[in-house]
């Protein structure tokens, strides 16, 4: 067997700290199954975290893993500034070439390789600490959307928020303020407007933006969906009839934003005119760096996935069967066809 890679011992030392989803469990068990090396620096592991399994697990709050990451940062920055000062100090310095120069030169390399390897080690780390800690986010957020979905059919004689919207509406009209039900968002909307849940959610923290500036209760009556592609970054289920509970139990119903619809037109006159090719069909959402997407249920279970392609069909959630154009009108044909959109 060839030498375990950098993502096989991440996969294993996540795998051993309990940060695996269920997918990932499955790879990390059967890497180890079938690879010596894996075998043994898992059971290294294993043994080395074995004083904590006596820790009662406690949840970690988020301004201490803010803190974290911003101290990592620091440090980061800190040995960044450390090589420059270091380059120039040297740079500034005159010299008589002698023989204790080169000397000098090599103890200089050394030292700046040194501080090289820590940066690249101190910014992999943060850029892992901080995807992770958007992933964890996510998936609460969308754990607070399912909670506020629930209230929302308890209150409604167990009926789903969904706005009756006529044959071939563009459902890819995300923050069209008009009468005409197009965008397939104002369904979540209803739960903003109902107070269900707080807008906030719907925007994924994996997303380099702005800060999401919070609604007056007052805004929030007058719109009639998101006021913009900026204000929900998910995707949501578009299904071929009008959805029930029953229905969508073990359906993805939500997932990060979809690739096929990253950027739509900002004028709602212009048509759209998206042409799938092998890339698109292979993209994960760019929420988490196109690692990979998390996934709502309509179960209320909320797992991270780095492939699109779920159940024993494999069917993509971001595209229709058999389907690679699309002009913001298709609908699925059929239930087990998932088409998570816009």
């Amino acid at each position: 067997m060839s030498p375990l890679n950098n993502q096989q011992k991440q996969l294993l030392f996540d795998y051993c700290i309990g940060l695996t989803s269920k997918e990932q469990n499955a790879q990390a068990q059967a890497l180890i199954s079938s690879d010596n090396d894996a075998a043994q620096v898992h059971a290294k592991l294993k043994n080395a975290l074995s004083p904590l399994d006596s820790l009662k697990p406690e949840t970690c709050p988020d301004e201490l893993v803010e803190r974290t990451i911003f101290r990592i940062h620091n440090l980061e920055r800190s040995s960044r500034l450390q090589l420059q000062q270091l380059l120039a100090g040297e740079q500034d310095r005159k010299v008589t070439i002698r023989s204790p120069f080169w000397r000098n030169v090599g103890k200089i390399a050394a030292a700046a390789a040194v501080i090289l390897i820590a940066i690249g080690t101190f910014q992999t780390s943060s850029n892992f600490a901080r995807q992770r800690y958007y992933q964890n986010r996510c998936q609460a957020q969308l754990g607070n959307v399912f909670r506020g979905l629930s209230g929302y059919v308890a209150d409604n004689n167990g009926k789903l928020p969904v706005v009756a919207s006529a044959k071939g509406s563009p459902w890819w009209k995300v923050g069209y303020q008009g009468k005409e039900n197009h965008s397939n968002t104002r369904c979540m909307w209803l739960l903003v407007k109902g107070d269900y849940v707080d807008p906030a959610n719907f925007v994924c923290p994996g997303r380099k933006q702005k800060l999401v500036i919070r609604f007056e209760p007052s805004q929030i009556q007058s719109y009639n969906d998101f006021p913009g592609r900026q204000r929900i970054t998910y995707s949501i289920r578009i299904c071929c009839k009008e959805p029930t509970v029953e229905m969508l139990a073990q359906k993805v119903l939500m997932a990060d934003l979809s690739p096929l619809f990253e950027d739509l037109p900002q004028d709602f006159s212009e048509p759209l005119d998206i042409r799938v090719d092998e890339d698109l069909l292979n993209l994960n959402s760019i929420n988490h760096n196109w690692r990979g997407q998390n996934l709502l249920s309509g179960n209320g279970s909320v797992r991270f996935s780095n492939k699109r392609r779920i159940g024993i069909t494999r069917d993509d959630i971001y595209t229709l069967m058999n389907v690679l154009n699309y002009n913001g009108t298709e609908r699925p044909s059929r239930e087990n066809d998932s088409f998570i959109a816009p």
